[in-house]
């Protein structure tokens, strides 16, 4: 199953997915392309180190968020991409094309969500959140996309413990290499190996 992964910064998300597909740990899938909405994300190197097609389309290049929606639907399907994953991807996607994706778009959010998620909440604000309000545990989520923001189906949770002498950085940090870079690629392997169902908004793993 070919997989397009959609990036913005650093891609530190998409090497967890490299280094699994290497280690065989992405059961029955591939990664296809690397489509990222910044020239300069850090990403598109490590695309091209790991021999991975790479390819930019910035939403400022188009006139709203429609005509950016149908100018990424046709490069997914131009590429052959059956399961699209959002790592750090900055930009939202239109209603319509989530509509036409329903089901085989995925995002890894860094909270347990419903904490912490929603419209301005990404990045180190997430975690900025999570200490302002004092809680003791936080961790991240992978979910399908829909035309809510951090609002489909939830695939996969991994809760990390907050330290008392955490900063934004080092719990952002923590939840990565604790959570994100775990469920995210395990998400991945269960979807192209057939073994996630979407029933009354909640997935079902078989």
């Amino acid at each position: 199953m070919k997989i397009a992964v959609l990036v913005s910064g650093g891609g530190t998300n998409l090497q967890a997915l490299i280094d699994a597909e290497a280690r065989g740990d992405i059961r029955n899938g591939e990664l296809c392309a690397v489509i990222s909405s910044n020239p300069n994300a850090y990403a598109l190197e490590r695309a091209n180190q790991a021999f991975i097609p790479s390819y930019v389309l910035r939403r400022k290049e188009y006139a709203d968020a429609e005509s950016y929606g149908a100018a990424l639907d046709t490069l997914l399907r131009q590429v052959g991409a059956e399961l699209v994953v959002l790592a750090g991807f900055m930009t939202v996607l239109p209603d319509s094309f989530c509509k036409t994706w329903a089901g085989k778009v995925m995002n890894v959010h860094p909270s347990l969500i419903p904490s912490f998620c929603g419209e301005g909440f990404y990045g180190l604000h997430v975690h900025e959140a999570a200490l302002a309000k004092g809680v003791k545990v936080t961790g991240a989520t992978v979910h399908f996309v829909s035309e809510v923001v951090d609002g489909g189906a939830i695939i996969l949770q991994k809760a990390v413990e907050v330290e008392p002498d955490d900063t934004p950085e080092t719990l952002q940090q923590r939840v990565m290499r604790e959570a994100e870079w775990k469920i995210l690629p395990r998400a991945v392997s269960l979807y192209c190996e057939g073994r996630l169902t979407i029933a009354d908004g909640k997935v079902h793993i078989s």
